[in-house]
C-alpha cells in the first residue's frame, strides 16, 4: 500500500468510496434516512477537488485502487477520514491518521461520527462535546474531538 498526496484526477473515485463507505460502514449506527442526506451521491466534484487542494490531503493505494484518503487544513481541522469498505481494519486509517497529524503543529479537531469515534478515542483524542449536525431537516449525531500536543 501507498499513501501518496491526493491528484485532482482522484476526486471521482474518492466521492465514490466515500458513498460507498458511509452507506455501508456508518449503517449500524445510522438509519438509512440519515446515511441518504449525509452522503447523498450528488457530490459538487469541483467544490470537492478544491477543498482538497486547499488541504494537506492523501489517499492510500492498493494495488492501483484508492482504498482510504483523509485531509486536514492549516488550522488542524481534520475534515475527512474515510476506507474502503473492503479494506476497514487493515491500519489504512491509522496510517492516513499518522500523516495527516504530522503535516500539522498544535492541537487537532475533528467531528468524529458514532462510528468514527471509537477509532478517534484510541488514538488520544476527548470528545468534547456531542452535536446535532442537521442535513435537509434530518438530524445526524457527531462528536467535536480534540488531540491535544
Amino acid at each position: 500500500m501507498l499513501i501518496r498526496e491526493y491528484q485532482s484526477s482522484d476526486c471521482d473515485k474518492m466521492a465514490e468510496l466515500f458513498y460507498n463507505t458511509v452507506h455501508t460502514i456508518n449503517a449500524k449506527d445510522y438509519s438509512k434516512e440519515q446515511l441518504d442526506v449525509w452522503a447523498t451521491g450528488l457530490i459538487d466534484l469541483k467544490n470537492w477537488d478544491q477543498s482538497f487542494q486547499e488541504h494537506y490531503s492523501v489517499v492510500a493505494v492498493n494495488d492501483g485502487i484508492i482504498v482510504g484518503f483523509g485531509d486536514i487544513d492549516r488550522k488542524g481541522y481534520l475534515d475527512r477520514l474515510f476506507v474502503h469498505t473492503d479494506y476497514q481494519r487493515k491500519g489504512i486509517a491509522s496510517d492516513i491518521c499518522n500523516c495527516l497529524e504530522q503535516a500539522v503543529q498544535g492541537n487537532i479537531v475533528t467531528h468524529a461520527s458514532i462510528t468514527a469515534r471509537p477509532f478517534f478515542e484510541r488514538r488520544g483524542y476527548k470528545v468534547v462535546k456531542e452535536q446535532q449536525v442537521e442535513r435537509q431537516g434530518i438530524f445526524l449525531t457527531n462528536y467535536v474531538m480534540i488531540k491535544e500536543r
